[in-house]
C-alpha cells in the first residue's frame, strides 16, 4: 500500500510541478477540468445519484465555459456564494445531519455541493493567474494544517473532534495543525519577505494579527471541508470517495479540505 501511495504521489507531482514551474495556463486548465470532473463524479456517487457520469460532464462543461469567457477568475459572486453555502448549509450539516438519501433534500444538497466544487476550481484559476507560486502558497495552508494535525493528533490526541463522523480526528490535532500553519507562515514571510506569497500579502495589508485571524478561519474551513466529505462517505458506506488515485482513494479525498478554503482565499486576497 505504501509503495502504491508513493508511486501515485510521484506521478501527480510529475504532472503538477512542471505545470506550475512553466506557468502553463492551458496545462493547468486541462488538469483542473479533469480533476473537477472526477470530483463531481465522486460527489454524485456519494449522494447516490443514478448517473454520476452526467454530473461530471455537466460540471466540467460549466467550468470550461466560465474559463473560456474569463469568468472563472473574476466572478466574486461565485466565490461569495461558495462561502455562504458552507456557512449556511454545509457546515451546519455536521451538527444537524444530512437529509435522507434519495429524497429531494438530498438532491438539492448534492447540487449545492457541486457548486462548491465548481467554486473551488474557479478559485484555482484565479489564484494561478495571480501566479503559480501564489496558488501553491494558498494550497499549502491546507497541506500544512493536515500534516500538523496528523502528527499532533498521534502525539497528543485525547479529545475527539467529531467522533460520530471521523473518530480519528482530535481537538489536539486540530490545534496542532493550526499552530503549524501559523509557524510556517511566519517563517516563510521572514525568509522570503519580498516574494509574492499568499500569507505575505495578508500580513502586508492586515498586519500580524489580521494574518493570524485569516489563517485561523482558513484552517477551520479546511477541517469543515474534510469532515463534511467524511460525513458523506459514512452515510454512503464508502471508505474512499473512489479508487481513482491508487493508495490515496479518490480526488475528493485529496481536495475535500481545499473546497471551502480556496474561494475564501481569493476573497481574502481581493480584500487585502
Amino acid at each position: 500500500m505504501l509503495k502504491t501511495r508513493v508511486l501515485t504521489a510521484l506521478v501527480l507531482l510529475a504532472i503538477l510541478v512542471p505545470t506550475l514551474y512553466f506557468d502553463s495556463f492551458p496545462a493547468m486548465l486541462t488538469i483542473a477540468t479533469l480533476f473537477l470532473a472526477a470530483a463531481a463524479w465522486e460527489g454524485a456517487r456519494l449522494f447516490g445519484f443514478a448517473r454520476p457520469s452526467l454530473a461530471a460532464v455537466v460540471w466540467g462543461v460549466v467550468f470550461l465555459a466560465l474559463a473560456w469567457q474569463g469568468a472563472a477568475a473574476n466572478t466574486m459572486l461565485l466565490f461569495g456564494l461558495c462561502v455562504a453555502i458552507w456557512a449556511v448549509r454545509l457546515a451546519p450539516a455536521l451538527k444537524f445531519g444530512l437529509p435522507p438519501a434519495g429524497g429531494i433534500g438530498n438532491r438539492l444538497l448534492g447540487g449545492i455541493y457541486g457548486v462548491a466544487i465548481l467554486g473551488c476550481f474557479a478559485a484555482v484559476v484565479a489564484l494561478f493567474l495571480r501566479s503559480p507560486l501564489y496558488l501553491f502558497s494558498a494550497m499549502a495552508i491546507v497541506w500544512i494544517a493536515d500534516i500538523g494535525a496528523y502528527f499532533a493528533g498521534k502525539a497528543f490526541g485525547r479529545r475527539k473532534l467529531a467522533p460520530s463522523i471521523s473518530p480519528g480526528k482530535s481537538w489536539e490535532g486540530a490545534v496542532g495543525g493550526w499552530l503549524a500553519v501559523l509557524l510556517v507562515a511566519a517563517l516563510a514571510i521572514a525568509v522570503w519577505p519580498d516574494v509574492d506569497l499568499f500569507p505575505a500579502q495578508l500580513q502586508h495589508r492586515w498586519g500580524w494579527a489580521g494574518l493570524a485571524a485569516a489563517l485561523t478561519v482558513l484552517v477551520a474551513a479546511s477541517i469543515i471541508g474534510d469532515l463534511f466529505e467524511s460525513q458523506l462517505k459514512r452515510r454512503a458506506g464508502m471508505k474512499d470517495s473512489s479508487a481513482l488515485l491508487p493508495g490515496h482513494g479518490g480526488v475528493l479525498d485529496r481536495i475535500d479540505s481545499l473546497i471551502p478554503v480556496l474561494p475564501l482565499a481569493v476573497l481574502f486576497g481581493t480584500w487585502a
